[in-house]
């Protein structure tokens, strides 16, 4: 199985350095965090400790059980600063310390955190040693780790977050699938990794959906749930909220008059949404008509809770009442496609921003976003530094992309106070034949269909 391989050459780049270094490094549960550690720990001297959810007592005596077995020494005060004293590579070459899931060490026993920082300052075994605290809590690698180090967290090398895949590298999973059915899975799977795995390639889109989310004992039955209560409490409550927003209530006051709570309590709330990466606020390109932008438009980022709630939370009475494949009818397959825009717009912008960095554009861009308006959007905005404009218009769902779509968005773009000499236009169906005669000797445009995706 293919495996991430940018967060594993941070790695090695860690590895590579002389003396000792800390990292923390984490990612959601499906990350394949764990297979990420084997394949970088592969041909290397190295100690794995997967803790437990246990006592402070308990962690102790296992942990200290099963170095004692690795290395092959017997102990005696059964401390941490024993333990990591008596770490060895058994030569020159540098030692790996893998802790996986350490919050639940860290946050039980102080004793612990003040070892691995001497194990890093050299007053233990010397090294070289390359100690990685894994965790799959990004709550904790990100909010809270370095409150917990307090003045030792200059001793931390780096953080390394394993990152979602983006659509190029999900797509190298699914060789033999065509873009378009590529952009369907993107569009509920997101890029986890671990999700993936699951996925029947000899099945249709249907039956897959059918299998893994709608049925009682498919892998992503309540996963979305499940995800959400890992990190954070009160259920009910982040689940009113964000079945609200994957149903278009979207702004603060939309959710107030929606779920019935204050202002108050949905701002405190959504903030810890957005601390887990669950929703984020869309923010519009900033261009001269910030008058005619909508503001505070919230929208939930992580892909397969956003599809969930939009789909399956609304009608989980159905969910257990109807057949899968009914339930799929009733209530996914007529909407999918105006659901899945958003997500052919971001493969869009990947594109371009592909395109960027192997200089094939008119210039180079300096930021990309799109624009959310009161009456219209701008899919794409790709700028220069020197405020020259790529617009990018993306069709996901009309029978084709055409000219009548263009005059909108050339509406739009007065109201953005934009101007542009260059236009994307990206279809995954078709181009009407009137716009690809308008667009053939106009070198202003560049259309782009699935096959160039």
């Amino acid at each position: 199985m293919a495996v991430k391989s940018t967060e594993i050459k941070t790695l090695d780049e860690l590895y590579a350095k002389t003396g000792n270094q800390l990292v923390i490094y984490y990612g959601k549960k499906e990350s394949e965090k764990e297979e990420l550690l084997k394949k970088f720990t592969e041909g290397k001297k190295f100690f794995y400790y997967r803790c437990r959810q246990a006592s402070a007592a308990e962690q102790n005596r296992m942990l200290g059980e099963e170095l004692a077995a690795h290395f092959d020494v017997r102990l005696q005060k059964h401390t941490y600063d024993e333990y990591f004293n008596r770490i060895k590579s058994g030569d020159p070459s540098k030692l790996v310390v893998v802790i996986d899931e350490a919050q639940y060490v860290i946050k039980k026993d102080p004793d612990f955190l003040k070892s691995i920082v001497k194990l890093r300052a050299k007053r233990l075994y010397p090294g070289p040693v390359l100690i990685i605290l894994a965790s799959s809590s990004t709550v904790w690698a990100e909010q809270e780790a370095e409150e917990m180090f307090g003045e030792d967290a200059r001793r931390i090398d780096a953080f390394v977050k394993i990152e979602d895949m983006n659509f190029l590298e999900f797509v190298r999973r699914l060789p033999d699938y065509p873009v378009s059915e590529c952009i369907r899975i993107y569009g509920v799977l997101g890029g986890v990794a671990g999700y993936m795995k699951h996925w029947d390639h000899t099945a249709d889109f249907k039956t897959n959906i059918c299998r893994l989310v709608l049925s009682p004992g498919g892998y992503l039955f309540g996963m979305a749930e499940a995800e959400i209560a890992s990190e954070l409490r009160e259920l009910s409550v982040y689940d009113t909220i964000l079945s609200a927003i994957a149903q278009g209530h979207n702004k603060l006051n939309d959710l107030y008059q929606t779920t019935g709570y204050s202002r108050a309590k949905i701002s405190v709330y959504m903030k810890n949404l957005s601390r887990f990466d669950i929703v984020e606020k869309v923010v519009s390109f900033e261009t001269g008509g910030w008058e005619n932008a909508k503001k505070g438009v919230y929208q939930v980022k992580d892909t397969f809770i956003n599809f969930w709630f939009k789909f399956v939370y609304p009608h989980l009475s159905d969910l257990y009442l109807l057949k899968p494949e009914e339930f799929y009818d009733r209530h996914i397959g007529g909407e999918l496609d105006h659901y899945l825009n958003r997500y052919f717009r971001n493969v869009c912008m990947e594109y371009l921003a592909l395109l960027n960095q192997m200089k094939r554009l008119p210039f180079e861009v300096h930021k990309m976003g799109t624009w959310v308006g009161k009456t219209g959007n701008i899919d794409i905005i790709a700028q220069s530094s020197t405020r020259e404009n790529i617009i990018g218009l993306c069709n996901w769902e009309k029978p084709m992309l055409t000219v009548d779509m263009c005059e909108e968005m050339a509406l739009t773009m007065e109201k953005a106070r934009l101007s542009s000499n260059h236009y994307y236009l990206f279809s995954a169906t078709a181009f009407e034949p009137a716009l690809i005669g308008l667009t053939e000797h106009d070198p202003r445009f560049t259309l782009i269909d699935m096959k160039e995706l």
